[in-house]
């Protein structure tokens, strides 16, 4: 991967924060000494493995468990019946959330957890799970989105009614909910455009690509006397913590005092680690077997058993006219949301126009059910639909009206003040920063001669989020500090929070030792999500370092006999005012520290309602043939507004990262489902993921408008990168070989069938 270049519209004064830092965590990684979720080792300790389902829609007749129960070496086997019973006045809501962990009546997906063993062995746990008698009830699936809604389908829940602003339905139904957002009068905007464009696409389940499966070990305090009286430590594999204790909580009828949630580390997420998939089910045989319990997810239970992002089918309006002004423009978005309600369709809506002050426009949006897995985030969840749905349409209209793809979306970008058709009002935005920036790069302005040859370009926007944080840093007597985060570390979070710190304490990031704690040790954090966690626990860590900085204050007065409020702090060194020969390093002071009251602990605890949002541009080069229909990509970069790139090495791996996995759902990646909903790839062989042998160097461009919410301005930056990359490609395919492809993956066989060859 090339280095990147960075554009900045400041320079601040900063030490540490904009430097290129190495991840505090590296060492340990690189030497195999950092602990994962399969890396949990207990005396006593049991392996636990899961039954799951074999059809994509069945009513359980019958389940027997006591052959497995009777096999030597197995300690536990669980069951929906072993989850504690709820309230009659339990909802509907809550009754998915136990069947999703273990089904009682129906299974919805293939790969649908049934029951749980727990034995001496992996190889026994397997022979138990053989021996678990089910007897199913087969009822026709439905896999399509499209076929899901219609007034004949198999419907999933019995009790489901559409939510919409209309009030609830009256007839069971696989639409969840439906919404519609209107901005002016779009029947008056298409009759000014001189042209429009309209068309349908499709894209499919996609898979995070996360190198480790899910893991979790689980333990109860007294497991050697009454479980039911103890306390529970679970070892998760996850992005949130706090998350995992919730989910717990409530489906144990425990209180959150009772469970402690250890994340470890984590070998990549990209938001498939959101949820809570195994550890329950831990939980309830290490309680039923009395000794601690661990799950190892493999590839195949994986794919099956896990949420995969969104697959979909999106129709496009758009008209502009002659001067290459976007008058108007309409989408309608059906979500895979999977077996139980909440596609990311709201999300794909929100950002799919975001880009583009258009006049006049509506959006409509649908959840829907699907025999298939439960679908869980994925980088920037629902947008990469939208934006390869939208971009292509922006690019066909710039090529019907002749204009350059990149001056046709600077006429119709969004500035400051610009309202969005859900009402959202853009501010402080790098928007036209990146387009700038694209359009004057090398690789854009060099030309692309030869046969079979096309560029393309594709423009996003996500908005970024905040939410709660929590940091704590001690000062140690030699002048370090420890700093804990409560927010799990996926992609290096631990430095840029740390740096964050230091760069406000005045130390070098060596003198700040960063680690992430577990739920009893810190206080509260959302999941690491949404690109949310430099710039929420950046504030956080902000926060607990002005509280270092007003205690360690106190102490100097202390020291010195005068009132805070003359001493100063600067370069890492306290002064009184007036007065030269009252100094004190923070160092000389730390060293004082048991003179002067003991440990000096500062606290941030934030939820950050304020944040800035990240727009990208990227431009891609191509190489089709037109006999294979096989794509070679030549050239790719990342232009982005990153606000402050924090430590721009970690920045630009994550613009290369989301670049690669966009690039994956372009030409290679998509779930493979059978009419009867049965998962035909569910393996690294046959789920195709790009490697570095199909990757060309990426290069990145920080545009940096710095966000005046965040103390250093900076934006999230996780989200963006993935979104262009099929949009891009597929400009890039038209302009090679004259096909415009609209399904997701486009594999060869589909730009030969948009090519006429097949």
């Amino acid at each position: 991967m090339m280095k990147g270049t960075t554009t900045s519209s400041a320079a601040p004064d900063l030490q540490v924060v904009g430097t290129r830092a190495t991840r505090v965590d590296a060492a340990e990684k690189v030497v195999g000494r950092a602990r994962f979720g399969a890396d949990v080792y207990l005396q006593g300790m049991l392996v636990g493995k899961v039954l799951r389902s074999p059809h994509a829609h069945a009513r359980i007749v019958s389940l027997d468990t006591s052959r497995a129960e009777a096999l030597a070496g197995v300690f536990a086997v669980v069951t929906a019946a072993d989850l504690p019973e709820t309230s009659a006045e339990s909802s509907a809501g809550e009754k998915q959330v136990r069947d999703r962990v273990l089904a009682s009546d129906k299974v919805l997906f293939v790969g649908h957890p049934v029951a749980a063993v727990a034995a001496r062995t992996q190889a026994i746990a397997e022979a138990a799970l053989g021996l678990i008698d089910v007897v199913y009830e087969v009822l026709p699936p439905v896999v399509d989105v499209l076929e899901s809604m219609q007034p004949d389908a198999p419907i999933l829940h019995a009790h489901l009614r559409t939510r919409s602003l209309a009030g609830t339905g009256d007839v069971p139904t696989n639409v969840a909910s439906h919404f519609q957002e209107l901005k002016g009068n779009p029947e008056a905007g298409f009759a000014a455009a001189d042209v429009i464009v309209e068309r349908e696409f499709r894209t499919t389940m996609v898979h995070q690509g996360y190198i480790e499966p899910h893991a979790s070990t689980a333990v109860w305090a007294d497991a050697a006397q009454r479980a039911d009286d103890g306390s529970l430590t679970v070892y998760a594999t996850t992005q949130g913590s706090f998350a995992v204790r919730d989910h717990l909580v409530e489906l144990l009828k425990l209180p959150m005092s009772k469970v402690r949630v250890v994340p470890m580390e984590v070998g990549g997420a990209f938001g498939g680690k959101n949820s809570s998939f195994v550890d329950t089910v831990a939980a309830l045989l290490a309680r039923k077997a009395r000794r601690p319990v661990k799950i190892v997810m493999s590839r195949y239970e994986t794919f099956l058993g896990t949420g995969p992002s969104s697959g979909s089918v999106i129709r496009v309006k758009m008209g502009a006219t002659k001067a290459g002004k976007i008058t108007a423009a309409t989408a309608t978005l059906f979500y895979e949301a999977g077996a139980y309600p909440g596609s990311p369709v709201g999300s794909g809506a929100h950002v799919m126009f975001g880009p583009y002050d258009i006049p006049n426009g509506s959006i409509e949006g649908y959840d829907v059910l699907v025999n298939k897995p439960k679908v869980d985030s994925y980088r920037a969840p629902g947008a990469t639909p939208a934006c390869f749905a939208v971009e292509q349409v922006v690019n066909e209209l710039a090529d019907m009206l002749r204009v350059d793809p990149l001056d046709f979306r600077l006429r119709n970008s969004v500035r400051n003040g610009a309202e969005a058709l859900d009402g959202t009002v853009h501010r402080d935005i790098g928007a036209t920063e990146c387009l700038e920036a694209a359009r004057a790069h090398p690789h854009y302005t060099t030309p692309l001669d030869g046969p079979n040859l096309g560029r393309g370009v594709a423009h996003a926007f996500w908005g970024n989020w905040g939410a709660r944080s929590s940091v704590t840093i001690t000062v140690n007597p030699d002048g370090t500090v420890a700093l804990v985060t409560a927010s799990v570390d996926i992609t290096g979070t631990r430095t840029s929070t740390a740096m964050q710190a230091a760069e406000i304490l005045g130390l070098p990031l060596d003198r700040v030792k960063a680690t992430v704690g577990d739920t009893d040790s810190i206080g509260y954090a959302d999941v690491s999500a949404g690109s949310r966690t430099t710039v929420a626990s950046g504030h956080a860590a902000v926060k607990a370092a002005h509280d270092v900085i007003d205690k360690m204050r106190a102490r100097a007065a202390a020291v010195w006999e005068v009132d805070p409020e003359v001493v100063t702090f600067a370069d890492a060194t306290f002064r009184v005012v007036g007065d030269s020969d009252k100094v004190l390093t923070f160092e000389a002071l730390a060293a004082l520290l048991a003179e002067t009251g003991n440990t000096v602990i500062g606290v941030g605890n934030v939820d950050i309602q304020d944040w800035g949002a990240s727009f990208g541009t990227h431009i891609a080069d191509v190489e089709v043939d037109p006999e294979t229909g096989k794509v070679t990509l030549l050239r790719y970069t990342v232009v982005q507004d990153v606000g402050k790139a924090v430590n721009p090495v970690q920045v630009e791996g994550q613009l290369q990262g989301g670049a690669t996995q966009g690039i994956g759902w372009a030409l290679y990646e998509g779930y493979d489902y059978s009419n009867e909903g049965l998962m035909r790839n569910a393996n690294l062989l046959d789920y195709k993921l790009p490697t570095s042998l199909d990757l060309p160097l990426i290069e990145t461009v920080l545009v940096e408008v710095p966000y005046p919410g965040h103390p250093f301005g900076a934006r999230g930056v996780g989200e963006v990168p993935i979104m262009p990359p099929p949009a891009a490609i597929a400009e890039a395919i038209y302009q090679a070989v004259g096909a415009r492809v609209c399904s997701l993956p486009m594999t060869p066989a589909r730009i030969l069938e948009a090519l006429g060859v097949i």
